[in-house]
């Protein structure tokens, strides 16, 4: 006869002390940075906060790097979707390395990915003769500003999207392409449907990553103000100069952004687990 085994517990003080901890480290290492940047970021008011975004090198530095995240979150929905496709519903010859390429920026430093591109694109790189014979600046401009940050970026969709294409399967897909369907339809009324939430998960992230990118956009960038500086260059540029007012109030716009990330993130995880449930 089989007994049910007993549900494992732990001791109050172990809850406790585990509890504790863990609010610690939020406290010591995510809560108190936000403090202090808001803190700091309003530490004279309101209207030298509000003078501070409207500095015209802030205001640069925004659009640059609204910009970059504009293009880069794009370019990286596609290739994480066609990559998802690849890896979760076929079978083919380089699939293990198709999904290690996918983690390597995982693992590889932004700063190295920036130098990667200056040795091909910089003026005295592979292709830096070619482009400059044709006047077309890559390095120390929004291309490279661009290319860097996708390449730091583009994991993050597809490695949203190739588990559950995976746990899905292809049976809705083998259904409906008995029923008639074309690629296209087939794509936009059951593939996209059911991969949505987690898309628009993907998208979130990469865009966040994006926007804060420090080490592979300085290299490329040049450090050009109101030109080449997104905002974390920016914020860089201001505690530098000791203009401690403006670097915080450009640094809280980035929090702003990334508290905005966590809710939304918040959001579309309860959305997803609903329509789980709901399947």
């Amino acid at each position: 006869m089989n007994r049910a085994n007993p549900a494992l517990t732990e001791a109050p003080w172990l809850r406790a002390l585990l509890t504790g901890i863990a609010l610690a480290f939020l406290a010591l290492f995510l809560l108190l940075p936000l403090v202090v940047v808001f803190t700091e970021a309003f530490r004279r008011g309101l209207l030298p906060y509000l003078a501070a975004i409207r500095e015209p090198d802030a205001l640069a530095a925004m659009r640059l790097s609204l910009s970059v995240v504009g293009i880069a979150v794009p370019l990286n929905l596609a290739f994480g979707l066609f990559a998802a496709w690849a890896v979760a519903k076929f079978r083919f010859p380089g699939r293990s390395i198709l999904i290690s390429l996918i983690d390597l920026p995982f693992s590889v430093s932004p700063v190295i990915s920036g130098l990667v591109y200056v040795l091909l694109f910089g003026a005295q790189g592979w292709f830096g003769p070619w482009f400059r014979d044709h006047d077309i600046q890559v390095i120390f401009a929004l291309p490279g500003l661009v290319l860097a940050t996708v390449f730091v970026t583009f994991p993050f969709v597809a490695r949203e999207l190739i588990p559950l294409m995976e746990q899905q399967g292809n049976d809705e897909e083998h259904a409906a392409r008995t029923l008639g369907a074309n690629g296209l339809q087939l794509f936009l009324r059951v593939t996209l449907p059911n991969i949505k939430w987690a898309l628009m998960y993907g998208a979130l992230l990469c865009g966040a990553r994006a926007l804060g990118e420090f080490g592979a956009v300085s290299v490329v960038s040049g450090h050009v103000r109101g030109q080449t500086n997104t905002m974390p260059l920016q914020v860089e540029i201001l505690y530098n100069e000791y203009n401690f007012q403006a670097a915080f109030t450009v640094a809280s716009l980035l929090a702003m952004f990334a508290l905005l990330t966590l809710a939304l993130k918040a959001l579309l995880e309860w959305r997803f687990a609903r329509e789980l449930a709901h399947h």
